[in-house]
């Protein structure tokens, strides 16, 4: 029962009381009946002011509690000259602006933590209490190359690939760098914050790859040009020297003569190999900005498979062709891209020394080559290498085909991939735009 129910029980029960006890002074005292009626309706009145005076504040506390309630902060009561309900109406109104001030503060840090989230190139990956992930950044869904439906209540240990299992043991406060394919490399932080006085966790995913492939290059670069500067003025002057020496040959005994000039050639051969050795290391400090044209990347498909069919029967191996039914352009610089499809299509057939397929494979949505074998999988060890400039698996290997593939599909900002996806099963991809 509520308060002023009771207080109406009451005030009713008194006066019914009062009312009988007069209705008996009618009839012996008249005078006093007459002053008892009469005190009786002064005593109404002051129970019909009280009661207004106590159900007044009631009333503006349950206006006031169900309009937080509601979450309307923007009703505020008027004083009614009454001391008490006035200061009732002060505190109350002074609450109402606080939390209207707060709330308004609130919302505005959350709309500028929300926008700075959606703008920032960092990815950041909001855990829930138990581990999931509650929220995704697009920098994030663009880094792990998932929606973020798809994420959204996943543990990390589920996501694919090296994100699972690098970022579900990532300790708190000890960043790691994560290497994907060999190309792309990020940095993993995990940090906490206070939620309701517990403590929550986020990740951040900061991408490295242009800062290291820039580092990367000043350190080679400069080295690399002053080794071909000085190696090609010496060999230059070598084998001008050493063709010369071919003028006194006649004045050998003509038994020494051809041993003399075999050695004169063999010396000039093996400078210029080595001249076309250093040529190599040049050429990837030298690799020019891309000039993009539209491009028929079947035609340019099938153009690199005739430069390779003398090498693919050689070694029996089969090309199998999963083209897209429309043709497929794209703007990129042709001469560029073919060099690299050829050392992505020479590492492909070097991988079947004894023959097997060779399968090229595109698409429209989103444009894509695949260029698949299915050789000897990559060791675990040597993918995070792959793309590093002089690292070669190879005997004689420059370590410096892929690193050029490297460079340039980067600077046609087409992202790619290099992994074994399966036994038997290894995939170079490229998409042919730049990925959101």
């Amino acid at each position: 029962m509520s308060l002023r129910l009771q207080f109406l029980l009451f005030v009713t029960l008194i006066h019914a009381v009062l009312l009988v006890l007069a209705a008996q002074l009618r009839h012996t005292n008249v005078p006093l009946f007459i002053g008892a009626e009469v005190l009786l309706l002064i005593s109404i009145g002051l129970a019909v002011q009280l009661y207004r005076g106590f159900v007044r504040p009631f009333q503006l506390i349950a206006a006031g509690t169900e309009a937080m309630q509601a979450k309307d902060f923007s009703l505020k009561f008027v004083p009614v000259g009454q001391r008490e309900m006035d200061q009732l109406i002060g505190v109350y109104n002074h609450m109402i602006d606080e939390l209207r001030r707060e709330r308004v503060t609130q919302h505005e840090k959350s709309f500028l933590l929300d926008s700075l989230l959606r703008a920032s190139p960092a990815g950041v990956l909001l855990l829930s209490f138990e581990g999931t992930i509650e929220s995704a950044n697009p920098a994030a869904e663009r880094i792990l190359q998932l929606p973020a439906a798809t994420l959204l209540g996943q543990p990390l240990a589920a996501l694919p690939g090296t994100w699972g299992t690098t970022l579900s043991a990532l300790p708190p406060d000890a960043p790691q760098v994560v290497r994907l394919s060999g190309v792309q490399t990020y940095r993993a932080h995990r940090a906490h914050f206070l939620d309701r006085g517990f403590t929550r966790y986020f990740i951040l995913l900061e991408e490295l790859t242009q800062e290291l492939i820039r580092q990367e290059k000043q350190a080679y670069e400069q080295l690399i040009r002053m080794m071909t500067h000085e190696i090609n003025n010496s060999i230059g002057a070598i084998n001008s020297i050493l063709q010369s020496f071919h003028h006194y040959a006649p004045q050998l005994h003509p038994a020494d003569q051809p041993d003399f000039r075999e050695a004169l050639d063999v010396s000039i051969q093996r400078n210029t190999n080595l001249s076309n050795f250093v040529g190599g290391f040049a050429n990837l400090v030298r690799l020019p900005p891309p000039t993009r044209q539209p491009t028929d990347v079947h035609a340019l498909l099938h153009q690199l498979a005739r430069l390779l069919h003398v090498v693919s029967e050689r070694r029996q191996i089969t090309w199998r062709w999963q083209l897209a039914d429309e043709p497929l352009w794209a703007s990129l610089d042709q001469q560029q891209v073919e060099q690299a499809l050829l050392n992505i299509a020479k590492n492909a057939l070097e991988a079947l020394p004894d023959g097997g397929t060779l399968t090229v494979r595109t698409q429209h949505s989103p444009p894509l080559i695949e260029l698949e074998n299915n050789g000897t999988a990559i060791p675990p060890h040597v993918q995070q290498h792959l793309f590093m400039p002089f690292f070669s698996t190879k005997r004689d290997g420059q370590g410096i085909g892929l690193t050029l593939v490297r460079d340039i599909l980067l600077q046609h900002h087409f992202p790619f991939r290099l992994e074994t996806v399966a036994p038997g099963r290894t995939v170079f991809s490229i998409w042919l735009s730049e990925r959101g």
